[in-house]
C-alpha cells in the first residue's frame, strides 16, 4: 500500500474489514503491513478521520475477538486431525 496517505490506508482498511469481515491478522496480510499498524489505524487513526466508520468497524473487531477463542479451538482440532491421518496413511 506504498504511495497512499495513512489516512487513506486507515480508510481502505476500514472499508475493507467491514465488507469482509476479516480479523485484523487477515487485513495486515492482505495490506502488506503489521499487525500493530492496522490496529492502530481502526483503533485510532479511523476515530479522528471518520468516527462513524469507527463505530462501525469496532463492532466487528469486537465481535471478531469474541469469537477468537473458537477459532483458535477449530485450528488446534484441524492440527491434530491432519496428524492423526498423516501418523494412519503412513
Amino acid at each position: 500500500m506504498r504511495g497512499i496517505s495513512i489516512e487513506e490506508r486507515a480508510i481502505s482498511l476500514a472499508h475493507y474489514i467491514i465488507d469482509s469481515k476479516d480479523t485484523v491478522r487477515g487485513a495486515a496480510a492482505k495490506f502488506g503491513v503489521s499487525k500493530s499498524t492496522v490496529h492502530k489505524d481502526l483503533s485510532e487513526r479511523i476515530l479522528r478521520i471518520n468516527p462513524v466508520l469507527a463505530t462501525q468497524v469496532r463492532a466487528i473487531l469486537d465481535e471478531n475477538k469474541a469469537e477468537r477463542h473458537i477459532r483458535g479451538g477449530m485450528a488446534t482440532k484441524l492440527k491434530y486431525d491432519h496428524l492423526k491421518e498423516k501418523k494412519n496413511v503412513g
